[in-house]
């Protein structure tokens, strides 16, 4: 038996070793998104409307509360991809990339993080930035593109950070939003989201002219939710269903997805404004995301909620766990959830 078995096996690893291009092997790709909620330091930034957050303010923002802060993110962030952390993470409302740089050192030392990030005109000084694991990626290049609002006031950039998926030929365009907000209403603040989202578009756009096969994943917080102007038909990002015949025949590589869509549609949301769970966090995705070598995982799409992100008693039960409530400090994490969302990258 061993004398018939010998020689199968030889000749088994003889084709494998003369014609390689025949094996192929799977890596996962693990994103996610996460408005972190006013992550500031304790220094008076001139110029920007950071009294809120600063020792001795009613707040009473502290090194040491800042430092609980960091530490109660970076558990939240470990705790991703059965506790390896997201290989990437979009995030919302950070005054400074020295915050991420700190947080990484500190508490997330042990994977090979490194961020890219760009300084937004807020007049808070709330940026958005990236986390990415330089074991995988490799950032090539970024862009923050101006939303030039009919009312002159300054908003935050469209921030565009490039990746090189290491040991392929592939580019990630990787955009993190934070849309103007709703206040001072839904429909009156409507065409401050519309100018961002064709801000967003315009910018797309230009990758897709460069090369219809672009990969574009879209993160943040958009302020919006999946069936408004701003995302459904400004942006143009249609709703995502694996089952659908139209995405396994699809030939538009300019087509936009959004994968929050379902969750939206059954009444999730990934934050609660009084009684009302709101889906403002999404990822959206181009194309060639579902039908090329990078693809997404269907119904792996998920509002990531362990146990200790969740508000467990009291009025505001299910929620997620802030950092304040109003001006009394809880020592949480933040006001919103993060999602997130797998893809399978196939080598050759």
């Amino acid at each position: 038996m061993k004398k018939i078995l010998f020689p199968v096996l030889l000749f088994v690893l003889l084709v494998y070793s003369i014609n390689p291009a025949q094996t192929k092997s799977h890596d996962t790709l693990f994103v996610a998104s996460w408005n972190l909620e006013n992550l500031f330091d304790t220094i008076d930034d001139p110029g920007k409307n950071d009294e809120e957050f600063l020792p001795g303010s009613k707040k009473d923002w502290t090194d040491e509360r800042l430092d609980k802060k960091l530490s109660n993110l970076a558990k939240v962030i470990r705790s991703m991809n059965n506790n390896k952390g997201p290989d990437i993470l979009g995030v919302c409302e950070v005054e400074h990339e020295s915050l991420l740089k700190e947080m990484i050192s500190k508490y997330l030392s042990n994977i090979d993080y490194k961020t890219a990030y760009y300084e937004s005109p807020d007049s808070r000084g709330i940026d958005n930035g990236l986390i990415f694991n330089s074991d995988k990626f490799k950032l090539l290049s970024i862009t923050a593109d101006t939303v030039q609002l009919n009312t002159g006031h300054e908003t935050r950039l469209i921030f565009n950070a490039n990746l090189l998926v290491l040991n392929t030929t592939d580019t990630l365009h990787v955009f993190v939003n934070h849309w103007p907000s709703r206040i001072g209403g839904v429909d009156k603040t409507e065409p401050n989201r519309v100018k961002a989202a064709s801000t967003l578009k315009n910018r797309i756009d230009y990758y897709y002219k460069r090369n219809k096969n672009s990969m574009v994943i879209v993160l943040g917080d958009f302020n919006d939710e999946p069936a408004n102007e701003s995302i459904s038909k400004t942006l143009g990002a249609l709703p995502f269903d694996c089952d659908s015949s139209s995405l396994r025949n699809s030939k538009n590589n300019d087509i936009l997805f959004n994968l929050a869509y379902r969750a939206y549609k059954e009444g999730e949301g990934s934050y609660k404004y009084r009684d009302n769970w709101d889906m403002l966090d999404q990822m959206i995705i181009s194309d060639n995301l579902v039908n090329g070598k990078i693809k997404y995982i269907c119904d792996s799409f998920k509002i990531f909620k362990p146990y200790f992100l969740i508000t467990h008693s009291g009025k505001y039960e299910g929620t997620p766990f802030p950092t304040y409530g109003g001006n009394r400090y809880l020592g949480g994490y933040s006001d919103h959830f993060p999602i997130t969302s797998e893809f399978v990258i196939t080598k050759n």
